[in-house]
């Protein structure tokens, strides 16, 4: 772990980008939340529960307080048990910061008491992670939601066959590609940067992906869907890291998929089908598909699944035939009467921002009830937290989300890839 002191975490202020990037684009703030103002004005500060609340805004001045003493004779009695139990709860991102105090700390990573008390706490918050893979090497950045700050995490232990990024999941991201003609996988921890190959497939060939993760058993799941491959058809297939293979299921019956994008939520896993009409639904405990009647709103350009806490599955897309009419809405899934609801629909200015051509690609992906859209072309981020009804731009992404995979990511060190 002596190689973890040279991971390089860097935020913002310390240059985010490596030395061939043009210093010009740090337009980033490492100053949570903080605004440009005159200087003649009271400085304002946006403070947002998780990141999100646009409409709160309290004004801070500065307070003067007076000198505190800190005394080493009774922060050195500090209890062994206490101290990690502070640690666990500093943000995972500035543990490595942390790790530069003393001898006893740089260990910390390695401490089962530590672990037992991170793992224990609450999450640190959601994340964007953005991979992407030039000429030289693998980069790699994850905006924190809740510290609005970008860190850039080495991922120079991948291999270069690994070009997809499959997901993420309880803090393990999941990568894919070709190593000449063998389709491969490896899940990894990009905080440890522990990571491992998975073993092949019985019919190893690329197809859609899921990574799904259990804290109760401490254990994870790669389901690869069936898919059609010259003249065979493949079927389900589910590797479990507790067995460390992959176990073959049921042959999806036969649809015309109208998307590539899955979504997981309460064990099930969701496509969209357009014959028969509705989504496609595979039961993990089972290993059994079932069709579900849900029929799609009408004047559906592009439909994307989302999958959102417990059991909330949301529809995302746009409406409308021509440019002008055009919009983006939000359905979640009645679960009991099969149909779609409409919830919420993106207010024309943010519409307008995030697409300005009518034919224009964007990507959207969703964790806990958050929503994230993404455009191929603008680069910019818009996030949607639908408990309260909020909409939020991702500053200074241009260069992040331009041309990049992006998913949402939870840190953790407690997450084995095992």
């Amino acid at each position: 772990m002596d190689e973890m002191g040279e991971l390089g975490f860097q935020s913002a202020r310390n240059c985010i980008f490596g030395d061939d990037d043009p210093p010009k684009h740090l337009i980033l703030s490492t100053r949570t939340g903080s605004r440009n103002t005159s200087p003649s004005r009271q400085k304002a500060i946006k403070t947002k529960p998780r990141g999100f609340d646009e409409e709160t805004i309290a004004t801070f001045t500065k307070v003067i307080h007076a000198d505190i003493q800190m005394e080493d004779s009774i922060w050195a009695l500090l209890p062994e048990d206490l101290l990690m139990e502070v640690l666990a709860r500093v943000p995972p991102f500035l543990i490595f910061r942390l790790r530069s105090v003393c001898r006893r700390w740089n260990s910390i990573l390695q401490d089962r008491s530590f672990l037992t008390s991170h793992s224990q706490v609450p999450s640190h918050g959601p994340c964007l992670l953005t991979f992407w893979k030039n000429s030289q090497a693998h980069q790699c950045s994850v905006f924190s939601l809740p510290l609005k700050t970008w860190y850039k995490i080495p991922f120079v232990f991948l291999p270069d066959w690994a070009f997809w990024l499959v997901g993420s999941s309880g803090g393990l991201v999941c990568f894919s590609g070709y190593d000449g003609l063998s389709f491969r996988m490896l899940v990894c921890n990009p905080l440890t940067q522990a990571w491992r190959v998975l073993p092949g497939m019985h019919y190893n060939q690329q197809r859609q992906l899921i990574l799904v993760t259990d804290k109760v058993d401490r254990s994870f799941k790669v389901i690869a869907t069936s898919d059609i491959y010259g003249n065979r058809t493949l079927p389900t297939e589910v590797y479990d890291s507790k067995l460390d293979g992959w176990s073959v299921h049921q042959v999806m019956p036969a649809v015309n998929l109208c998307s590539s994008k899955m979504a997981f939520c309460d064990s099930r896993l969701y496509l969209e089908t357009l014959s028969p009409l509705g989504l496609m639904m595979y039961r993990v405990d089972t290993g059994q598909w079932e069709h579900i009647p849900a029929k799609f709103p009408r004047s559906l350009l592009d439909g994307y699944l989302v999958a959102g806490a417990q059991k909330r599955l949301f529809l995302v897309g746009r409406i409308g035939l021509y440019s002008t009419l055009q919009s983006m809405r939000i359905w979640e899934l009645d679960h009991a009467k099969t149909v779609w609801v409409e919830i919420s629909r993106m207010p024309p200015k943010y519409f307008r921002a995030l697409l300005r051509l009518s034919a224009e690609r964007f990507d959207c992906f969703g964790q806990d009830n958050l929503i994230c859209f993404t455009s191929w072309n603008q680069g910019k981020g818009l996030l949607y937290d639908v408990d309260k009804k909020a909409w939020s731009w991702i500053a200074g992404c241009a260069i992040q989300l331009c041309n990049s995979q992006v998913c949402f990511y939870e840190p953790r060190f407690d997450t084995s890839i095992y």
